[in-house]
């Protein structure tokens, strides 16, 4: 199958792309979130060239290709950008072949359970409890992350004592039959952090996401090996070199890919495949309601070392308004604190035509 026609609709914040066969296939995927309408220029121009009038029946010799003649310019943005291609190739895969995409992963329609994930700092431990105990008992979530310390913080808090005051809250006000996650955003240097772990674990967090920056491995190895709590990471990560050294060398516990940082699903499954050979679980990153987490639902659906949960966003249009309006359907329904993956063909999913029609449109082709 070559593609003769690659097409995005972009804005800031998200960006679509359709493929098309030769053949009159096509198939909808989505470039990285954030920065989305720069993604789409490297992708008609540094992504469309070597794709254009090639055979993807082999999507990792195809991104491989694409990686080695842009060798240049490695990194995130290339793959951002891949992956809108990639995951749009699986859509179309899925089509053809009137079967899911999990299905072709090897994997089965069904519910996953997800975990509440927070997204905010500047809230109060006191509203961050009481909007988790709406959520789990609207919803039925039976795991939640919050925050803790500041973003990239150098070892400052979001204001001073938030951190120590939102582990024991989380705990007393949702009670001891929950699953308690804390994300650090790489805020700490190792003795921060494991100072941080043990006041986790004295509460029954059981995960502890990028406690130090995460390009610093052998400070995130400290304090994966000074706490029984699972330390987690690698959400930034997308080279796999970096990801063997991370998996090779047990820098944390349980590794955390971007399906849409990693350049799609068939990159992020070469990270499965290593952290299986590792015997270490996988619970992806997928921060935003975009199609990130419906690429992501599909993989846990079919992978074999998939962790014990899908991460859901719960922000709305305060924190992300420009989730609204992307589909004509949400394929993000939440029952008893389940996600789901349906049998429909591909994704599953249908782009709103009015969020289409207003976005950036490019278009490379044979």
């Amino acid at each position: 199958m070559k593609i003769r026609k690659i097409e995005s609709f972009s804005n800031e914040f998200v960006g679509f792309v359709r493929v098309t066969a030769e053949n009159g296939a096509q198939g909808w995927g989505q470039v990285s979130t954030y920065h989305s309408d720069i993604t789409t220029q490297i992708l008609h121009r540094q992504v469309a060239p070597w794709t254009l009038g090639k055979d993807t029946g082999d999507l990792d010799d195809l991104l491989d290709f694409i990686f080695e003649r842009e060798h240049k310019f490695p990194g995130s943005y290339i793959n951002r950008a891949m992956g809108g291609l990639e995951t749009a190739i699986w859509d179309m895969r899925g089509k053809q072949a009137g079967k899911s995409v999990c299905e072709l992963l090897g994997g089965t329609p069904g519910t996953i359970r997800a975990y509440a994930s927070s997204m905010k700092r500047d809230i109060t431990p006191k509203d961050e409890a009481e909007r988790l105990k709406r959520l789990r008992d609207e919803k039925g979530f039976d795991a939640f992350k919050v925050r803790a310390g500041a973003e990239v913080g150098r070892n400052q808090d979001e204001w001073p004592g938030r951190t120590e005051e939102i582990i024991p809250t989380m705990r007393r006000e949702l009670g001891d039959d929950v699953d308690l996650l804390i994300d650090a955003n790489s805020c700490y240097s190792p003795d921060r952090a494991i100072e941080v772990g043990h006041i986790l674990q004295d509460n029954g967090f059981c995960h502890y996401e990028e406690p130090c920056p995460y390009w610093e491995f052998d400070q995130t190895k400290q304090v994966t090996d000074a706490l029984d709590i699972d330390v987690t990471g690698g959400e930034q990560d997308c080279m796999i070199p970096t990801w063997k050294q991370m998996i090779d060398n047990h820098i944390v516990d349980i590794v955390q890919p971007d399906v849409m940082y990693m350049g799609g699903i068939s990159r992020t499954m070469r990270v499965v495949r290593m952290a299986e050979a590792a015997g270490l679980p996988v619970t992806p990153h997928c921060a935003n309601l975009s199609m990130v987490t419906l690429f992501t639902m599909h993989l846990l659906r079919a992978i074999p070392n998939a962790g014990k949960y899908l991460e859901f966003a719960i922000e709305g249009p305060d924190y992300y308004p420009w989730q609204d309006g992307l589909f004509v359907q949400s394929p993000f329904e939440i029952e008893d604190g389940k996600a789901r993956v349906t049998d429909a063909p591909g994704w599953g999913v249908e782009i709103n035509p009015e969020w289409l029609a207003k976005s950036a449109y490019q278009v490379s082709e044979v």
